[in-house]
């Protein structure tokens, strides 16, 4: 166990931030990867978005979000008009190599100050199951975070009780870190939330595994993933 630093007063102080300054607020340009672009949303976006959506049919896709399920095309334009405005949330649109829209993600709770972004608002629709679409559009908001943007700390939170978001978060290589209780209260219940982050240190490594896991070479004829993200994925220092 590496001891803390101690100041002149003998109290334990966390490691020293050479060179610390503010970072940049994310910009709404686009993130292209090889299966799918995160483009800026826009109402452009909003019907084939819907359409997607619409293959969820008893909308269980929707049970964790804040919003939604949408009950006509015109309610989801309504969302989409407002969601493309925010500056935090900031919204993006899946977009597959076909160039049709098939989910949607965004970077949250922006704080440059300290460096910390969360990735959240993820819905990904079954257009995009069993494919990399969902794998590289994480790894697509990471990079912006950590490379483009040099935040030190990226958050992933979750209801407590939705076990494939908390099982997607150890997956694409966040750390557990803790449950915060009756953190939140949406749709007319409690939700604790589940708290998972990656840090810049780990990044590397991290970036390593997706970009093993995305090369061609990992993929068969068929499309099929040769070797699991979890085979080459660092091991979360919680698990």
């Amino acid at each position: 166990m590496t001891m803390p630093r101690m100041n002149e007063l003998g109290q334990p102080v966390g490691a020293p931030v050479p060179g610390w300054t503010r970072r940049e607020l994310p910009q709404r340009t686009p993130m292209k990867g090889r299966f799918c672009t995160l483009e800026p949303l826009a109402l452009a976006h909003a019907d084939a978005l819907h359409a997607a959506n619409s293959l969820d049919v008893d909308g269980r896709n929707w049970t964790y979000l804040f919003d939604g399920p949408f009950a006509s095309v015109d309610e989801y334009r309504e969302w989409v008009a407002k969601a493309m405005r925010t500056d935090d949330p900031l919204f993006y649109a899946i977009v597959n190599a076909q160039g049709q829209p098939v989910g949607v993600g965004a970077l949250m709770r922006i704080d440059p100050v300290h460096g910390v972004i969360e990735i959240g608002h993820l819905h990904f629709s079954r257009s995009m199951q069993r494919t990399p679409i969902g794998t590289e559009a994480i790894y697509l908001m990471l990079r912006r975070a950590f490379d483009e943007l040099g935040y030190r700390r990226v958050e992933w939170k979750c209801d407590s009780l939705n076990a494939p978001s908390r099982a997607a978060a150890l997956r694409f290589g966040f750390t557990y870190e803790g449950l915060f209780r009756q953190a939140v209260v949406y749709k007319g219940r409690n939700r604790d939330t589940t708290w998972f982050s990656i840090v810049d240190a780990e990044w590397p490594a991290r970036r390593a595994a997706y970009e093993h896991w995305l090369a061609p070479a990992n993929f068969d004829a068929d499309g099929r993933q040769r070797r699991k993200l979890a085979a080459s994925m660092p091991r979360s220092p919680n698990s």
